[in-house]
């Protein structure tokens, strides 16, 4: 398979990047990594009539600690995270998400920007993303804006970017104390999409209940899906293996995943139930082993 023709740019500034957007907006597809994109174009599912690849923006790939947690550049790579002390520290839902995403020459290439702005519904970072309610940033010609998760992911494949905007920066708090984090998932084979995928964290008071819960789900609906009403049930309640599985039936009572080749509905809502449980489970051993120490 071979992509249709477009027109290549590869701009070294983002001022560069946002010209070329102004110029080709609604013709013009950002290449990040490719990871997702290429195969778009191969089989010709995507036509852009320009292709602007940002790779040699350097200023776009960074990881630092401010504003009470990580910024991270949208060019960063996936590899990057996964192997950086500063993200496993303050941020270990990440670090954790990450190896489930491919294999690690994908890794190598694909960006966290990439990956968000992509979209896809069964991806692991916009469901990491949403569950730690991180922003990202987005600049054009003449300014920027910051978007919340709950407000980023659209549809399948869609979200708030719009034409002559490029993502440039994700924001993401950092664990609190006596916090754990998890992440789980079902795939065919290792490096497959997710069927299903839950990132949970989980945040104890002294006295060992509960007084913050993060949950979302990916590969269930054509968005990531912040699991709000088992978030409300967990809260303020102690962790049991009762509050687990009530969390776990109020999540999938809300599920309604399509089938399609690789799982059916029932079985989607099935396991979406049964790892719930496991990452509220996880991510509470985690927290008490954080509050022990």
């Amino acid at each position: 398979m071979k992509p249709p023709r477009f027109a290549y740019h590869d701009p070294a500034t983002r001022q560069d990047v946002f010209t070329l957007l102004d110029i080709y907006a609604d013709d013009a597809k950002v290449l990040a990594g490719g990871q997702s994109l290429i195969p778009l174009l191969n089989m010709r599912l995507s036509q852009p009539g320009h292709l602007i690849d940002i790779n040699r923006v350097a200023d776009l790939a960074y990881i630092h600690e401010a504003e009470g947690g990580l910024v991270i550049g949208a060019l960063t790579r996936q590899r990057d995270l996964e192997r950086s002390p500063l993200v496993r520290r303050l941020c270990p839902l990440v670090a954790e998400a990450i190896p489930f995403i491919g294999h690690a020459p994908i890794r190598s290439r694909g960006t966290l920007g990439g990956s968000l702005a992509h979209a896809d519904p069964a991806a692991e970072l916009p469901a990491v993303l949403l569950a730690l309610q991180g922003s990202v940033q987005v600049e054009f010609s003449s300014g920027r804006r910051r978007i919340e998760a709950r407000d980023f992911f659209l549809d399948q494949l869609q979200t708030a970017l719009q034409p002559k905007e490029l993502l440039t920066e994700v924001w993401l708090p950092a664990l609190p104390p006596r916090s754990g984090s998890a992440f789980l998932e079902v795939s065919r084979r290792h490096g497959d999409f997710a069927l299903v995928g839950v990132a949970a964290q989980i945040t104890l008071r002294a006295n060992g209940t509960i007084s913050a819960a993060h949950l979302a789900l990916t590969g269930v609906a054509p968005t990531p899906i912040h699991a709000q009403q088992a978030e409300t049930l967990l809260r303020e309640e102690r962790p049991s293996e009762a509050l687990f599985a009530a969390a776990a039936r109020e999540v999938s009572i809300h599920l309604a995943p399509d089938t399609d080749l690789h799982a059916s509905t029932e079985y989607r809502r099935s396991v979406a139930g049964v790892l719930v449980e496991r990452t509220l489970r996880l991510a509470v051993e985690r927290a008490r082993q954080e509050g022990n120490r």
